[in-house]
């Protein structure tokens, strides 16, 4: 697809802009985690079904480390919406969240191994599972938040839309070692440019 000017929209992202609105009704609607995550989950199961309309400026891959790139954040903070890009055989370090997310696996495929804390320790949760395109998967505190991925391809790039409970670029979280000690880090956003997905100008 033709890519987009960062901070310009452009007709595909229409879908995205359903998303956000419809997130925005579901928060309005409720506070209960288990709704929202259930909710949640079919609209971004909608969103990740096509991959038509995420612009090529927020599907970069670095190099050196997977990308963030921020697509929406709410006016309350209530939720915000990233991409995270995987450039082949990148991984996070494992880590948690602090608040609800749920991931939708937009292109390629993502490797997810899930941890608890056990009298300070990190004990694997199960095996490693697959995440194909359009699979969507949920973290939170209270149904577990500690998890290590990575993308599940070594010759191509892989995308996820993540949607958090928060301005997850804000939020102090934190890494595991091996050993289960703690390190505290805030991730930011690859992008500086504000996404702009409202403006409908040029169809008018």
């Amino acid at each position: 697809m033709t890519a987009a000017p960062i901070g310009q929209a452009s007709p595909d992202l229409a879908g995205l802009r359903a998303f956000v609105t419809g997130f925005g009704d579901l928060l309005a609607s409720t506070d209960d985690e288990a709704a929202i995550l259930a909710t949640g989950s079919a609209l971004l199961e909608r969103l990740v079904a096509r991959d038509d309309w995420l612009p090529d400026a927020y599907a970069v891959p670095d190099p050196a480390r997977y990308q963030q790139y921020l697509l929406h954040c709410d006016s309350r903070a209530r939720f915000s919406v990233v991409s995270f890009v995987w450039a082949p055989g990148q991984a996070t370090p494992i880590h948690d969240h602090r608040v609800w997310g749920l991931v939708g696996v937009l292109r390629g495929a993502e490797r997810v191994e899930s941890f608890r804390r056990q009298d300070g320790a990190l004990v694997d949760i199960g095996a490693p599972e697959i995440l194909a395109a359009g699979r969507v998967d949920r973290v939170s505190p209270r149904i577990g938040d500690i998890h290590r991925v990575a993308n599940a391809h070594d010759d191509r790039v892989s995308i996820s839309i993540h949607v958090y409970g928060a301005n997850i670029g804000a939020v102090e979280r934190a890494t595991f070692d091996a050993a289960g000690r703690p390190k505290p880090f805030v991730s930011g956003y690859a992008n500086a440019a504000l996404p702009n997905i409202w403006t409908e100008s040029r169809a008018a």
